[in-house]
């Protein structure tokens, strides 16, 4: 009489991408991707970098450099600039998405995650959501700078907690943008230099810096209509005022507008080309 050996059955890939997943799941599977990338800044803290020390040196750079020629000296220029940095450095690193996206598809990890039985767009959502971490030491780092350089803004605590949380919002939103060009693009290095090509024009050319109206008339009407300076703005009138203006209303129709459009079109080119 033979005896059968029960072997244990290998553990097949999710190979249906039309699986319903509920909402609930797509949260968690999110979550938990999000939890990873937390881990690779643990393992990896030079990731950190960027958000640790371009507040600090633009801060002081920008202050002492330009803040006596446009304000008359530095403690006067510093409710025009910290706002203005704070959008800038949280903006810019925005981009680090996209190439650490693109250097992941590159080495297969993507697509290790396209076979798991998750939702579609849980990859792409964890990892925007684990910058979103990024975004919040910048944010930090960029005020405690302001603060130990006098920064004294009128907003109070709650003008100073919207302004970051807006900052956040819109920086995440912005990095579905750049999420979009890591899935279609080949290279990262790709990504970076266009990202940076599109957003230095768009930060510099702004009201971050300088007030719109030492600027020639021509360059007026394109700084007024920048979303960087309906941002900036917002982000001032918390901070220093406590106030809420437009701008604020345009900076969040602007970011959940971008979410709506681009995040579908990203979570599709990923799928089609991961």
């Amino acid at each position: 009489m033979t005896t059968t050996i029960d072997r244990p059955t290998a553990v097949q890939p999710d190979l249906n991408p039309t699986r319903h997943i509920s909402l609930r799941q797509s949260f968690a599977n999110s979550f938990t991707m999000a939890y990873r990338g937390l881990l690779k800044f643990k393992h990896n803290p030079e990731q950190l970098f960027d958000v640790v020390f371009q507040p600090v040196i633009f801060t002081l750079m920008f202050s002492y450099i330009f803040g006596g020629a446009i304000s008359g000296d530095v403690s006067s220029y510093l409710p025009l600039i910290i706002p203005g940095i704070l959008a800038q450095t949280v903006i810019t690193t925005s981009v680090v998405t996209g190439t650490q996206l693109r250097e992941d598809m590159d080495k297969g990890v993507f697509d290790r995650f396209k076979s798991l039985p998750i939702a579609r767009i849980s990859p792409l959502a964890g990892a925007l959501t684990a910058d979103v971490v990024r975004y919040f030491i910048a944010t930090v780092i960029t005020f405690t700078t302001g603060f130990a350089m006098g920064y004294r803004p009128e907003g109070g605590a709650l003008g100073l907690v919207a302004a970051g949380a807006l900052v956040i919002f819109c920086a995440w939103a912005i990095s579905w943008i750049f999420a979009l060009m890591g899935v279609l693009m080949n290279k990262a290095s790709s990504v970076q230099g266009i990202s940076m090509l599109i957003l230095f024009p768009l930060t510099f050319l702004s009201n971050a810096f300088v007030p719109v109206d030492t600027m020639p008339g021509w360059l007026q009407a394109f700084v007024k209509v920048n979303p960087v300076s309906h941002l900036v703005t917002a982000v001032r009138d918390l901070a220093n005022n406590g106030t809420v203006g437009m701008d604020l209303v345009w900076s969040l129709v602007g970011a959940a507008a971008v979410v709506v459009i681009v995040a579908p079109l990203t979570v599709k080119a990923y799928m089609r080309k991961a």
